[in-house]
């Protein structure tokens, strides 16, 4: 029939709507495929929670108990016997409030108790015993370690040393101030390391490239003796730009008594005995004494605010309400006519420089000389003087290597420096020829000669020999002003006229006997000191400027502003660009 009757193309058409309905059901069943779910096996990591709270829950368990002294504990019964605070007190008590942050948290030994195919959680815990990490010291952010003491005795434990060196390398990465509470050995290990890993080894020292670095780079290293420093605790503490003791838990030493015995047989000895204050702050192997930890932790903050973060930034400021211009009246007699008499010269230094801002470094040895920080209008200076109520203010071996380490130490944070000259020389007599003064006196001198920091003098009175020469004439131009007290030359003039006048005086002697010897000494005594004038130096433009000392102040302002807006930037650059490297170490 006709009407059966269909072209081709009629039959194409008649399939084209099944065919399309047939893709659409094959890409549906690709997009949202009606087959169900398969359920996953119960087991393995279906039975962990998708947040990781899991995880999260294990690092919280370790973190209390790293956190929470164990009071049954007889390391902590120990260090609480000692009157020592815990690690986690000291971090606390040194840290501004809420700045503590925590690195390495979690690192020590574990002992874990398996609950399923993957699932475990802590069942024991020693924690490494040392506590690192960041925080801030009046605001100022450090990164800093403290030894556990409590824990094996400070030894090297629970990846201690990685941690340690970590800290360093972040100090340099970061050029932040390291800070390091010293209570052990901080490294290194007992005897008993060699029984838990079954061989002993050759004893490595891989934190000290990096100490080094940061010495010299003016990143601030500051330490604190908290227990006995032994070992390698003693020499990370020594190490640094400035260094405290506290007085009555603070010891220090190469090794312990038990060592100590079997090697040079010296029995009996504490732990005080051995490397206690009265020994290594008396040496200069400390730096400042403290009478507690709290008062080791205030000498630290103190230290850090007149230091920048590192040597390529400028030392920070404060704002300063003491006039520049205050004038000090009662310096004009605190030099004594008499030269034979002394004076104090610390009175000089914190009646000149902004009031309360002296903070003396080393007090308790190479006592010829004094030195330490100050500020004028608010700005951070290195002062150095020396005492003449010390063997005359002569210059011996200690007081020299005390202001070659402060010169060191200025140098490399950009701080300028200003002298109070008052040195007749350096010291004589078989005591100092017996102890190097020469030697260390030369030292000084290439210290001198060698450091970059601006250098201000004030001549307060003798200024004699090298050790005088040295110390005014290491700038060009020299940066100096003169008091009407000052007096100088090659030879102080007691004894300078015994060698200069040696056969006179001989001859009056013989001939005319002792009363006549006298009578012309006191001529030329008399004689000597009119022609000693110091405007008679002054006319020849040997010194370029006598002041009135109670104008002091205002003179030391005027050039200390002058160097931080003008020298020091300039400094900056040199240091950021290599040109200019000091150093400490």
């Amino acid at each position: 029939m006709a009407g059966d009757d269909q072209s081709p193309s009629s039959k194409e058409a008649s399939k084209s709507p099944s065919t399309a309905q047939d893709r659409l059901t094959q890409v549906s069943a690709h997009v949202a495929p009606n087959t169900p779910k398969r359920r996953r096996r119960k087991g393995g990591d279906s039975d962990l929670p998708a947040d990781y709270s899991d995880i999260l829950s294990q690092i919280t368990t370790l973190r209390n108990i790293a956190a929470t002294p164990d009071t049954n504990n007889r390391g902590y019964i120990r260090q609480k016997q000692a009157g020592k605070l815990w690690v986690r007190e000291r971090v606390d008590q040194l840290l501004d409030p809420g700045s503590f942050q925590e690195v390495g948290s979690v690192s020590g030994t574990v002992k874990w108790k398996q609950l399923g195919p993957v699932k475990e959680e802590p069942v024991e815990y020693v924690p490494s015993n040392n506590v690192q990490g960041f925080g801030r010291l009046r605001g100022r952010k450090i990164v800093f370690t403290a030894d556990d003491f409590s824990i094996r005795a400070g030894h090297a434990d629970g990846a201690l040393m990685d941690k340690t060196v970590y800290m360093e390398k972040l100090a340099i990465a970061l050029k932040l101030p390291i800070v390091k509470l010293v209570d052990g050995s901080s490294g290194g290990g007992s005897v008993t390391t060699i029984r838990s890993t079954g061989y002993s080894y050759v004893p490595p020292l891989p934190s000290f490239t990096q100490v080094v670095q940061q010495l010299n780079m003016g990143i601030p290293n500051l330490g604190a003796v908290l227990g006995p420093a032994i070992g390698l605790g003693a020499a990370r503490v020594v190490a640094c730009h400035f260094s405290v003791m506290a007085a009555d838990i603070g010891s220090l030493f190469n090794a312990g008594p038990s060592v100590v015995k079997n090697a040079t047989f010296e029995e009996g000895l504490s732990f005080t005995d051995l490397g206690g204050p009265a020994m290594h702050c008396t040496n200069g192997t400390i730096d400042n004494l403290a009478p507690d930890e709290a008062g080791c932790f205030e000498q630290l903050r103190t230290v850090l605010s007149y230091l920048p973060d590192c040597g390529t930034k400028l030392p920070p400021t404060v704002d300063c309400s003491d006039p520049i211009d205050r004038i000090s009246e009662n310096l004009r007699s605190i030099i004594p006519r008499a030269k034979t008499r002394m004076y104090n010269p610390r009175a000089i230094i914190t009646e000149v420089v902004d009031q309360g801002s002296f903070f003396e470094i080393g007090s308790l040895w190479g006592t010829t000389s004094i030195v330490g920080l100050a500020r004028f209008s608010g700005k951070p200076v290195g002062v150095v003087s020396l005492n003449c109520e010390v063997n005359a203010g002569a210059l011996d071996a200690f007081g020299s290597q005390k202001i070659t380490r402060m010169l060191k130490f200025l140098d490399v944070f950009n701080i300028p420096l200003i002298q109070f000259v008052d040195v007749p020389g350096y010291a004589i007599g078989t005591v100092a020829e017996r102890s190097a003064t020469m030697r260390h006196g030369v030292t000084l001198a290439a210290t001198y000669y060698s450091t970059t920091m601006p250098i201000f003098s004030v001549i307060v009175r003798r200024v004699y020999g090298v050790a005088g020469g040295l110390m005014l004439d290491c700038r060009d131009p020299r940066m100096r002003i003169a008091w009407p007290s000052g007096m100088w030359g090659s030879l102080p003039l007691e004894g300078g006229i015994e060698v200069g006048h040696s056969f006179e005086l001989k001859e009056i002697e013989r001939q005319h006997g002792k009363e006549k010897r006298a009578e012309r000494y006191a001529e030329l005594e008399s004689e000597y000191r009119r022609l000693m004038n110091p405007v008679r130096t002054a006319n020849h433009f040997g010194v370029e400027e006598i002041v009135d000392p109670a104008f002091t102040r205002h003179v030391l302002c005027e050039w200390v502003m002058h160097v931080y807006e003008s020298l020091l930037p300039e400094r900056i650059m040199e240091r950021v660009a290599g040109k200019l490297q000091p150093t400490f170490a």
